[in-house]
């Protein structure tokens, strides 16, 4: 295990030392290869490792646990992690479930029944132990998103994050530098007239959970369409847009190259295509293509706003969800050059506030509200465009 140099003091005065996971999953080579990759970050420590849901259930129970993130394995005898899953909840409320599921079809249905169910995240893994241990990319998913909600964790109860570079001894509160956190911003002038012919969202980590939110607070939308653009691979968003029509009451899937843009319908950009629209007022298109990725992503926000700008200009009212980096906020500066509106999720109900941040920020907002009220705004415009 890769030793933790020293705890940080929270702001609660108590010692925050590096962030501490539980991994659940029925083979032990892969629970040795999940640790290997979580401890690789020396803020993470990997304090429990168990085969099966019941005895995941036995550790969180203890008096003396003080797990953050539970990575949960789907598949296991005695108890699976579907099953254990509201257990676990329940026997630690707040605590953060990352689901760790195959990348097939099941596997990603089975990943969306259980954020429905209360799970924070997923997370795609191979389907054997040498893919897994060849993994980079999963490997470096994993580590982002246990630092992210466990981090997400901390500042919902005042606990500073730790520190992989604080000396031992350091009584200094080490609470790594939030990209835009704490940066002023500028509010643009709402629109006195906001009637947008089009709604798009975009989201990365923490996305799904958030979109979810969002359209339960919409509802059924009638006189325009919605695009959405999650940082998500494929298969996961077949079953993403199958759930955000649930929670909307309105047609919902991955959009297909070519096929016309209607009102009143949700389409979700498919994993590994970017998802642009084509055409003006009299017919529009929604086009799939495989471009070089941006922002390291593809699907990324960037090209599909990018394309909203010219379709729609200052009738598009884009919405900006919790994510890590910057993906949005070139789209953003050209959809406001034409008179669109932007809003963005506030950091503190974002599991990560760098997507939101970036274009908060630089000032591209009309406003920046917190999750439970983005529904409820995005409703009263959306209204007010047909009344």
């Amino acid at each position: 295990m890769t030793p933790f140099k020293a705890a940080a003091i929270g702001a609660s005065g108590s010692k925050a030392g590096p962030y501490r996971v539980m991994v659940v999953d029925d083979s032990a080579v892969i629970r040795g290869l999940l640790t290997r990759a979580l401890e690789s970050d020396p803020t993470i420590k990997v304090v429990t490792t168990v085969g099966n849901g019941q005895l995941a259930i036995d550790a969180l129970g203890r008096p003396d646990s003080d797990i953050e993130v539970i990575v949960l394995d789907i598949e296991m005898p005695v108890m699976d992690g579907i099953t254990a899953l509201p257990r676990l909840l329940q026997t630690k409320p707040g605590v953060a479930v990352i689901m760790a599921s195959t990348l097939t079809l099941k596997g990603a249905s089975v990943s969306m029944k259980a954020m429905s169910l209360g799970a924070s995240d997923y997370v795609p893994k191979p389907t054997t132990t040498g893919a897994i241990s060849a993994a980079t990319d999963f490997k470096a998913e994993l580590v982002e998103k246990v630092k992210s909600w466990a981090q997400a964790s901390r500042r919902k109860r005042g606990i500073a994050a730790p520190s992989p570079t604080a000396e031992p001894g350091s009584t200094t509160p080490a609470v790594p530098k939030r990209l835009y956190s704490g940066q002023p911003i500028k509010l643009r002038d709402m629109p006195v007239l906001l009637k947008p012919d089009c709604l798009a969202i975009g989201s990365s980590t923490g996305g799904p959970q958030a979109l979810f939110k969002v359209f339960q607070a919409i509802g059924k939308i009638t006189h325009l369409p919605v695009f959405v653009t999650q940082h998500m691979p494929a298969t996961f968003t077949t079953i993403l847009a199958e759930h955000l029509g649930q929670a909307a009451g309105m047609p919902s899937a991955e959009a297909k190259d070519g096929e016309p843009v209607v009102a009143g319908r949700i389409y979700v950009a498919p994993g590994d295509f970017h998802m642009v629209v084509d055409g003006n007022a009299a017919q529009r298109v929604v086009r799939l293509n495989k471009n070089p990725p941006e922002n390291f992503c593809r699907p990324a926000v960037d090209p599909m706003l990018r394309s909203i700008a010219k379709a729609y200009g200052n009738k598009t009212l884009f919405v900006m969800l919790t994510g890590m980096g910057q993906d949005g906020l070139k789209g953003s500066q050209e959809l406001t050059n034409v008179g669109g509106t932007v809003i963005a999720q506030d950091e503190p109900s974002s599991v990560v506030w760098g997507m939101p941040g970036a274009v908060a920020t630089a000032g591209l907002c009309s406003a920046v509200l917190p999750l439970a009220d983005i529904g409820p705004f995005v409703k009263k415009a959306i209204t007010r465009s047909v009344a």
